[in-house]
């Protein structure tokens, strides 16, 4: 049997060597080039076909998140009398581990333990983890972060196609002619997919880009039409569409009648629809609704993709159905450029699902449920038991952990007191956890804190294994960095582990071995009527190690009769029900579970920002990265601020019947009246108090348990602070007398956001201040100085050898100079008098140019550098900007914003005119 290869390099030398990006599920292929001690060097893999060696911004910067600062690198135990952390031998941590977990089964059954894993795991860790929990320790209490981001997707494919599978690839998103966005901001959270739209869309300007979102996004930027529906409503509109096409017999007749069943039902469930009332529950103007149903029911290649808006719902699972119920009623599926498209948000969410990484499944794409998956699963692990019912899924995990109901878990590669809604609960939940376990890279996490074990794990660049991203294809994860400290491997880690407690059927070598393990799990007994699925890895079995690390990048099924993997499924109409037909499944429309009221009246949406990623554990330590976002913020209506007693720029409380959380205002043109955005990213260890989790909803999706992430109730009210101000420093500040702060990395400075309560004075209530904060004890020292007492106003700045070592802007408005011109000082042996001058001043003095806050964070260009060249220049277009100043020439995530900026500029020409 031959498999495809790719040409590699040893991980131990200093060659270039082909893997995976870590972060969203387009799985892009990187190259990654050591260089020592400094920043190893990254790009694209050209050879790659997800991304053809294009990478956005997150991509480009892993070379500067690779470095040991803040790793965890010794296994560590919690003294019980004083709280403290110390180092242990492996052997002493694996075996409080395996002890203390076999110690509570004994005692409380194997439901009184539970593991909480995570998308960034590897398909072979994830597979590892699965096996222990579900076939020896004999319980299903293995669930994912990944059920906060897919499991809606993963029970819709279920519901309609008998199993969890994507049919689409990435080259239907350039075949269609109408590609569909809902709830996803694809310019942001999936880059380089949304370029591939765009480059197709500039090809053939006759394609069209439908953005359905309550907010106005980036991805708007470049749509055709966006229709801003109310926030809970997809489902109306999609059951809307649904009864147009039927309503006006653009059907695929055949197709339903050969190959569906359940269309009655479905029709029955969109309740007589009529437009004016649909527009009207979506709050969508009902002229654009019907020319987005007219434009669906009369263009044959559609691809509808969709992403967290759709999946983080309480509905979530009937949004799912309720779009591909559009798709089998026109019988637009298995066939190039249309289809149904979930857009993950990890890089191995997908890979998880295929080991069974969800408490309510079994490996190998088999059933938790059904008696004949178990007993094949069980014979063929030869374990010497199998779980027999569905586990605790996250929300429910947390709520028997607080219960104690479940005495230990063991956290794996994810952070739930940040990601989990209503994170106190969590927070309460692991405090009164008997043993909690945590592998990680970094030893500092809001999650790590409840630790009673920390072990130290491998991070990207030093893991091997695979990885499946968004279209099923399975691309290797090369190591090209050496393990730090003792950090080891999860598969490694996992196995351990069970090997300690008794368990047998863990004695793998490397990781090569699991993986084949994996692959004869999927063929086995594949052929048989009751027992078969799509998916199956036949032809990726038997690899000896060197195949395995030269393995190219290959979609699901492999087989022998597809021994180049499958570009496409169903094509050949077999779905994966017992009747072999796709259901349509009835989905009558409900809203969201908590509604607003006078105490709660503005709607809260969360979701990430362009250039940072999940609880920026990796992301927070890139420069290049904090440039464009440097602080969580509150995206409101300016109506709305106006009614919450707020203003632009003014810190704020958003609060909820579950927690809340401190931030900053902004207007970002984005947003509907009575819907607010914040951003999930910041944690108590990057933020005094930004945790969105803490405001968020925790009503979960009864099917899929996915949770609510898009719809909670909320109030937003004024946080009165008595000044505001910042700090720039080469030291960490002590922050002891600041109510609010962020930090922000900086390239060789950190920079912290400040606000405070505390009164001053006088010029010496600040010096003093000042100096403490900034811990500078030295009488002596060079210390400068700026006051303004009637403006509130105070500057200092620390000198040393005439080097900038920190300075402190203070005032009472949060009106402040410009960060970004005083962060080059940063990078400077010694400053002039010029820049002196200006630190005092406030702003660049002569020769120094601010060039504003940054855009562009591949290539480092600010919005004052693009706006001068717009007005200069008389850029018109964004590739004019790119042409000029190279911004927006490499991933394009900034060309929404660049388009933006052309037509802000514009009018404010003419305002002056």
């Amino acid at each position: 049997m031959s498999f495809p290869v790719i040409p590699i390099s040893s991980p131990a030398s200093s060659s270039t060597v082909k893997t995976t990006c870590p972060y969203c599920g387009v799985g892009c292929g990187v190259k990654a080039t050591p260089r020592g001690h400094a920043q190893p060097d990254i790009a694209g893999d050209e050879t790659h076909p997800s991304n053809f060696g294009r990478l956005c911004v997150k991509g480009s910067a892993l070379g500067e998140t690779v470095g040991l600062d803040g790793r965890l690198l010794q296994p560590k135990l919690r003294d019980k009398e004083s709280g403290a952390m110390h180092a242990v031998p492996w052997s002493d941590a694996i075996g409080v581990v395996a002890n203390g977990f076999k110690r509570i089964i004994d005692e409380h059954g194997p439901d009184a333990v539970a593991l909480y894993v995570s998308g960034q795991l590897l398909t072979e860790d994830y597979y590892v983890a699965n096996k222990l929990m579900k076939g020896y320790v004999g319980s299903a209490n293995i669930d994912t972060n990944s059920r906060l981001c897919m499991s809606s997707s993963v029970a819709g494919h279920k519901r309609a196609f008998g199993e969890d599978i994507v049919p689409v690839n990435y080259e239907d998103l350039e075949l269609a002619d109408l590609v569909v966005l809902v709830g996803s901001n694809t310019a942001w959270c999936h880059p380089i997919l949304f370029q591939r739209i765009v480059k197709m869309k500039e090809k053939r300007p006759e394609m069209k880009i439908v953005v359905i979102d309550p907010r106005y996004t980036a991805t708007c930027e470049m749509a055709d039409l966006h229709l801003p529906l109310k926030s809970g409503t997809d489902v109306h509109l999609f059951n809307g569409l649904l009864a147009f096409l039927a309503e006006h017999d653009t059907t695929d007749a055949a197709f339903v009648d050969a190959h569906t069943s359940g269309f009655d039902a479905a029709l029955a469930a969109t309740d007589g629809f009529d437009l004016a009332q649909t527009a009207r529950a979506c709050k969508i103007d009902a002229h654009e609704l019907l020319e987005f149903y007219r434009l669906f029911a009369r263009t044959e290649r559609v691809v509808t993709v969709y992403s967290q808006g759709v999946n983080q719902s309480s509905a979530g699972t009937d949004k799912v159905n309720s779009i591909i119920n559009c798709h089998l009623v026109t019988g637009r599926i298995g066939k190039p450029g249309m289809g149904p498209f979930s857009f993950t948000g990890q890089p191995n969410a997908m890979g998880g699902r295929e080991v069974g990484g969800l408490a309510n499944m079994l490996a190998a794409h088999l059933e938790l449920d059904n008696a004949e998956h178990r007993e094949l699963v069980q014979t063929f692990w030869e374990s010497p038991s199998i779980a027999t019912r569905p586990g605790l899924k996250a929300v429910d995990l947390f709520n028997a952990i607080e219960a104690g109901r479940v005495k230990a878990v063991w956290i794996m590669g994810t952070n739930p007191v940040v990601s989990l809604p209503d994170g106190e609960q969590a927070k309460r939940a692991l405090d009164r956890c008997e043993l909690v376990v945590s592998s990680d890279i970094i030893e500092r996490t809001d999650t790590n804190a409840f630790a009673h074990v920390l072990l130290p794990a491998l991070g990207w660049g030093e893991k091997d294994g695979t990885v499946t991203n968004s279209e099923r294809r399975i691309s290797r994860q090369r190591a090209f960095l050496p393990a730090p400290g003792e950090a080891r491997a999860d598969w490694r880690i996992i196995c351990d582990v069970a090997r300690r407690m008794g368990y047998a059927g863990f004695d793998f070598r490397n990781v090569h071995e699991i993986f084949d393990e994996h692959a004869r799990l999927s063929a086995h007994r594949n052929d048989e009527d009751r027992i078969a699925r799509a998916f199956n890895l036949d032809g990726l079995t038997g690899m000896d190690s060197a195949r395995y690390d030269a393995l190219a990048p290959i979609q699901w099924p492999v087989t022998d009769a597809a021994a180049n993997g499958t570009e496409r499924l169903f094509g050949d109409h077999r779905y994966r029900h017992a009747d072999g037909r796709a259901h349509f499944i009835a989905t009558p429309p409900r809203l969201p579970v908590n509604a607003i009221d006078d105490d709660y009246p503005l709607v809260l949406n969360t979701g990430r920002v362009r250039d940072q990623w999940h609880t920026m554990t990796r992301t927070g330590k890139s420069a290049k990265l904090a440039g464009h976002i440097g602080e969580a913020f509150i995206d409101m209506h300016p109506q709305d601020a106006l009614a919450c007693g707020v203003r632009e720029g003014e810190l704020a409380r958003v609060s909820s019947r579950w927690g809340s959380m401190v931030a900053r205002v902004q207007h970002g043109g984005g947003m509907s009246r009575g819907s607010v955005f914040v951003p999930i990213h910041w944690n108590d260890q990057v933020a005094s108090d930004a945790r969105v989790g803490a405001v968020v909803n925790p009503v979960v999706d009864p099917v899929s348990g996915e949770p609510e992430f898009k719809h909670t109730p909320v109030a937003v009210e004024k946080f009165h602070v008595s000044w505001h101000g910042f700090a720039l420093s080469r030291a960490t500040p002590l922050l002891d007398d600041v109510t609010y702060w962020t930090r922000i990395q900086g390239a060789q400075f950190v920079r912290y956001e400040l606000a405070g309560r505390k009164h001053f004075e006088g010029s010496d209530d600040h010096r003093a201040w000042a100096r403490a904060m900034l811990d500078v004890d030295d009488p002596h020292a060079d210390w400068l100085e700026y006051e303004d007492r009637s403006a509130g106003v105070y500057r200092a700045v620390h000198v040393v050898n005439d080097r900038i070592e920190a300075c402190v802007f203070l005032s009472e408005r949060p009106e402040l100079p410009a960060r970004t011109w005083l962060s080059t000082l940063f990078a400077k042996d010694e400053l002039d008098e010029e820049d002196r001058i200006g630190l005092l001043l406030g702003q660049p003095v002569g020769k120094g140019v601010d060039t504003g806050p940054t855009v562009c964070s591949c290539f480092g260009v600010g919005r004052n550098t693009i706006c001068s060249a717009i007005r200069e220049q008389g850029l018109k277009t964004a590739a004019e900007i790119t042409s000029c100043l190279k911004a927006g020439g490499n991933c394009g995530s900034c060309v929404p914003e660049l388009k933006k900026l052309i037509v802000e500029t514009e009018m404010a020409r003419l305002s002056t005119v």
